[in-house]
C-alpha cells in the first residue's frame, strides 16, 4: 500500500469510529428516554394520556331564594340549558357558523373570548345561556361537526314577581372586569355571576353556592364515551328579608305612572315592611341579557329607573321637618305655650319676603296649630330664634344628614347645612335668609325617604331609633353566629314635649290639619305633609313645565299612642302633599286592618294568589 493509500485508510477509520462513537450515544440517549418515560415517569406521563381522554364540564350551584317575611319567593333560580365553548380547540370559521346558528353577534362573541384570554380562561366560556328549542336542534344536528361546543344545565335567576321590590332586591350579573379585582371577588373564575345592586350585592357571599364538577371519557375528536367522576354542587343559602310582599304590592301600585318611593318600617325594630321606588324595571332582562343597545338606553333614561330613590335620592324634605323643627323649640325653652306668631301670608325678613302657602295667612297660631296647619311664617320665626346650629342639631338627632346604615349598597347620607359647611364648601357665609328656608326644610337640606321615615318613626317611639334593616336579627345570626343587634340611638326627650308633638301631627290627620287624606277609620293616624319647591313659584306657573312641579311628601304612622308602622312617601312633581297622603292611607290599611291574623307559612304560596284581594 502506498504511502497516500495508507493515509486514506487511516482518515476513513477515524471517522467510522467517530461515527460508532456518535451512534452509541443516540442509542444510550434513547435508551435513556425509554427509561425515563417508562420508568421514572410512567405515572406523570399516564396521568397526562387519562386527562387527554377526559374532559371536566361545570355544574352549577343554584343561587339562595330570596323570600318575603312569610317564605314567599321574590328571587328564585330555574334550570336552563346552557352552551359552553372550548376557545383553545375551535376555528374561526367554527366560531362564526357557531355564532350564526345561535343568532349571536359574531364581534361580542370574540370580545367574550378574549377577555375569558386575558384571564388565563379558554374553556368552558359560556356562549348562550337558556338555550331555545330553535338552539338546541342547531346545535344537536351538528354535535359532531362541533365537538368544541358543550351542552351543560346552568342555573338562570328568576324574578317571579318582577318588578315588585327591585330596587330593594337588586339584580345580578356577569363579573366585570373591575369587580374581579375586588377582593371580595378574587376566588370568583371569568364568567361568574354576582349581585350588582340591592340584596343581591350586600348578601352575594351568603346567596352565593359553589359549582360542582362532571367527568367523562370523550373520544379522539371529543364526544362522550361514558361519565368517570362527578362532584355536586352545592346551592347558596335563602334569605329571609323583613318586606311583607302584599305590602310591598301597594307601595308599587300607589307608584305607577309616578317618579318617587315609598319606605314603610316598624318603628320598634326597625324592620323594612316595603320600599318601592318609581319607575322601576324588570331585572329578569338583566338575567337574560342586554344588547348594548338596550342597556344604553335604560342607563340613559332621563327617569332613572336604576336609581333607588328610597336610600339613593334626596330631596328638599318640605314641612315634614317641622316636628323637628318644633322639637328643637321645645327642647330649647322657645316654642313654649307663650310663643305664637301671627301669619297673614308672609314674613319680611333681612329685605326679602319669604311668603306662606296660604296667601291670605293663618292669624295667630301657637306650635300645635302651625304644624297641624303647615304655617311657614311660624317657623319661619322659630328658625330665626333658634339659630342655624341648633335646628342642624336636632335634624341629626333625629337621623338626617347622615346614613341610616341600612343593610344596602350605595346609602346616600343627604345634607343638613350648617354654618361649617357652607364655609367650607363655597367659602361663602351664612346668611340669616338662609335660615328662614332651612326652617321649613327647602334650601341646602337633602333627605333620603328612608330618613324621613326613620326620623318621624324615632319620634314617634319617643325618641328610640332603631338601624333601619331589610334582614331580621333572625336571620342575621344564621349568617353571622356572632352577630349582635345594633343598639337603637336613644334621646332624653321630656315626655311633654313629645306629647304636644303627638297631638299636632294627629290633628294633621284628623283634626284641622294638611293630611286628612290619610283618615282611617277604627285607628288613629298621626303625621305630616311636606311640599317641597323645585323652582320658584313663578318659573313653574310661568314655564309650565310638569318636571317644575313641586314634590309632594307624607310620612305618617299608626297607631298614634303605640306605632307599629309608619310610612314615608315622596312624590317627585306630585304637586300637592295629599296625593302622598292616600299612598300612606292605603299602607296603612293594609296593614293595620286587612292583614291576615297569623304570618304566611305556605312558602309554595304563588305571587298572584298572595296579591288577591288587594285593594
Amino acid at each position: 500500500m502506498t504511502a497516500f493509500g495508507a493515509s486514506r485508510y487511516r482518515a476513513s477509520q477515524r471517522r467510522l469510529r467517530l461515527f460508532q462513537v456518535f451512534a452509541t450515544a443516540v442509542f444510550v440517549g434513547l435508551l435513556g428516554s425509554f427509561w425515563q418515560i417508562q420508568v421514572v415517569d410512567h405515572e406523570r406521563y399516564r396521568e397526562q394520556a387519562r386527562q387527554n381522554r377526559i374532559k371536566t364540564l361545570p355544574i352549577a350551584a343554584a343561587r339562595g331564594n330570596v323570600l318575603d317575611r312569610h317564605g314567599r319567593s321574590i328571587a328564585d333560580s330555574e334550570i336552563a340549558l346552557t352552551a359552553m365553548i372550548d376557545a383553545a380547540n375551535t376555528s374561526a370559521e367554527n366560531l362564526e357558523r357557531i355564532a350564526s346558528g345561535l343568532d349571536l353577534d359574531i364581534e361580542r362573541v370574540w370580545r367574550t373570548l378574549q377577555d375569558a384570554s386575558d384571564y388565563g380562561r379558554f374553556e368552558h366560556i359560556v356562549l348562550k345561556e337558556d338555550l331555545s328549542q330553535r338552539d338546541l336542534a342547531f346545535l344537536q344536528a351538528r354535535r359532531h361537526a362541533f365537538p368544541e361546543v358543550d351542552l351543560v344545565e346552568g342555573m338562570r335567576r328568576r324574578y317571579p314577581a318582577q318588578q315588585v321590590a327591585v330596587h330593594a332586591t337588586g339584580y345580578i350579573g356577569k363579573a366585570s372586569r373591575q369587580e374581579l379585582a375586588m377582593r371580595e371577588f378574587l376566588l370568583l373564575d371569568f364568567g361568574s355571576e354576582v349581585g350588582k345592586s340591592g340584596i343581591e350585592r350586600q348578601y352575594n357571599r351568603w346567596l352565593t353556592g359553589t359549582d360542582g364538577r362532571l367527568q367523562f371519557l370523550v373520544d379522539s375528536v371529543g364526544r362522550s364515551i361514558e361519565t368517570v367522576g362527578e362532584v355536586d354542587s352545592v346551592p347558596g343559602n335563602n334569605l329571609r328579608l323583613t318586606i311583607d310582599l302584599d305590602l310591598q304590592a301597594v307601595s308599587e301600585l300607589g307608584l305607577v305612572g309616578r317618579k318617587g318611593a315609598v319606605v314603610a318600617l316598624d318603628p320598634r325594630s326597625g324592620e323594612i315592611l316595603a320600599m318601592a321606588s318609581g319607575p322601576s324595571f324588570d331585572p329578569n332582562q338583566f338575567v337574560a341579557g342586554f344588547q348594548d343597545a338596550d342597556w344604553r338606553a335604560l342607563n340613559s333614561d332621563p327617569a332613572t329607573p336604576l336609581l333607588n330613590r328610597a336610600t339613593q335620592g334626596t330631596w328638599a324634605i318640605g314641612s315634614v321637618i317641622k316636628p323637628v323643627i318644633g322639637l328643637a323649640g321645645l327642647q330649647a325653652g322657645v316654642a313654649g305655650p307663650d310663643f305664637t306668631a301671627h301669619c297673614a301670608g308672609g314674613l319680611n325678613y333681612g329685605g326679602h319676603y319669604f311668603r306662606c302657602h296660604k296667601r291670605d295667612g293663618h292669624g295667630t297660631v301657637a306650635l300645635v296649630e302651625a304644624i297641624a296647619q303647615s304655617c311657614d311664617v311660624y317657623f319661619y320665626q322659630l328658625g330665626v330664634k333658634l339659630g342655624i346650629d341648633v335646628l342642624g342639631r336636632y335634624a341629626r338627632l333625629a337621623g338626617f344628614g347622615e346614613r341610616t346604615n341600612v343593610d344596602l349598597p350605595d346609602e346616600a347620607p343627604g345634607l343638613v347645612p350648617s354654618v361649617r359647611w357652607k364655609v367650607r364648601s363655597s367659602l361663602q357665609p351664612w346668611r340669616p335668609g338662609e335660615t328662614v328656608v332651612v326652617s321649613i326644610g327647602q334650601g341646602a337640606m337633602a333627605v333620603t325617604p328612608i330618613q324621613a321615615a326613620h326620623a318621624i318613626g324615632g319620634l314617634a317611639m319617643g325618641g328610640v331609633w332603631h338601624r333601619p334593616r331589610i334582614v331580621s336579627d333572625d336571620q342575621m345570626r344564621l349568617i353571622d353566629p356572632d352577630y349582635e343587634p345594633p343598639r337603637p340611638r336613644v334621646a332624653t326627650i321630656d315626655r311633654e314635649h313629645l306629647a304636644t308633638l303627638r297631638e299636632a301631627m294627629w290633628q294633621v290627620v284628623n283634626g284641622y290639619g294638611t293630611g286628612r287624606q290619610a283618615r282611617l277609620s277604627g285607628v288613629d293616624v298621626c303625621g305630616k305633609t311636606g311640599t317641597a319647591q323645585r323652582v320658584s313659584n313663578e318659573l313653574r306657573l310661568r314655564s309650565g313645565r310638569a318636571d317644575f312641579e313641586d314634590d309632594a311628601w307624607f310620612v305618617g304612622f299608626a297607631p298614634c299612642s303605640s306605632p307599629e308602622i309608619v310610612v314615608a312617601a315622596l312624590l317627585e312633581n306630585g304637586a300637592h302633599s295629599y296625593y302622598a297622603a292616600a299612598v300612606v292611607r292605603d299602607l296603612l290599611q293594609v296593614w293595620l286592618l286587612n292583614r291576615p291574623p297569623a304570618s304566611l307559612t305556605d312558602s309554595s304560596k304563588t305571587l298572584a294568589e298572595s296579591f288577591a284581594g288587594l285593594p
